[in-house]
């Protein structure tokens, strides 16, 4: 931490960044910064906004995927995404489409890992690009994941705009859906957040049990691919289970199974 009498508004705000390491809680990094809890939180309201932390579904803190981007523009794959990057590169072999790596950032969830798909095109989503969560196939899965007081409120706080025709933007269908998704094992997006484009996506979990983000695979809607969507949703699936028991998440925690449970 810098002395006290030189700290600017960016000394500030890097004390709080760098405080995430070791403190999730907003006395914590007050105690940590020594700096006023108003402050704190002021800083943690701009982090969040700018994807450099996140808040989880407890209400702490921790750091954000946009920090995970900025670390893959110096170095070649952050832990992280290390970690997830053999099951995402299995996952492609396995379904020919795209598949992400994405992470929960506040309201939406923002892609941490790209790998295009065996197909003569690439689609529009990168690396650091935000995503709603009601509209997607991974951010659906992550709402099925989260308590149905959490979903909500992550929802109002969000808002469901249209994104295509097929968008549900009624909260209620939305939420009925997630029993769908729960009960099916994996979240599918019909063209509901990009037209032409399908997707499914399943949650990953940490080693606490809590939900972290997901994975989704994608691919633009030619029959083919559409019929393909369940076998695809089956092989994501797995691919999370996988992933999460390798982030540490406990087996009876790690999916839709025993996510909300």
């Amino acid at each position: 931490m810098t002395g006290e009498g030189r700290r600017t508004a960016a000394d500030k705000t890097l004390d709080v960044l760098e405080a995430l390491a070791e403190h999730d809680s907003i006395a914590g990094l007050s105690r940590a910064t020594r700096l006023p809890k108003p402050t704190v939180h002021r800083i943690l309201r701009t982090l969040v906004e700018r994807g450099f932390a996140r808040q989880t579904s407890h209400g702490s803190y921790a750091g954000g995927p946009r920090i995970l981007t900025l670390i893959g523009r110096h170095q070649r794959a952050a832990d992280l995404s290390g970690q997830v990057r053999p099951a995402l590169d299995e996952l492609r072999k396995r379904t020919s489409w795209t598949v992400h790596f994405a992470l929960l950032s506040g309201h939406e969830a923002v892609y941490a890992a790209k790998l295009e798909g065996d197909r003569p095109y690439h689609l529009a989503s990168r690396v650091g690009m935000s995503l709603p969560l009601h509209s997607t196939s991974v951010g659906k899965a992550i709402l099925a994941s989260l308590p149905e007081e959490t979903a909500r409120a992550l929802l109002a706080r969000a808002g469901t705009p249209a994104r295509t025709a097929r968008t549900h933007t009624d909260p209620e269908a939305l939420l009925a859906e997630l029993d769908a998704v729960r009960r099916r094992g994996w979240a599918e997006d019909h063209e509901e957040n990009e037209d032409g484009v399908i997707a499914v996506g399943a949650p990953v979990f940490d080693h606490g049990g809590q939900v972290i983000g997901g994975i989704s695979a994608a691919a633009l809607s030619h029959p083919a691919d559409t019929s393909a969507m369940a076998a695809c949703g089956e092989a994501v699936a797995e691919s999370a289970r996988h992933i999460s028991l390798t982030l540490g998440a406990p087996p009876q925690r790690c999916d839709l199974g025993g996510a909300t449970g």
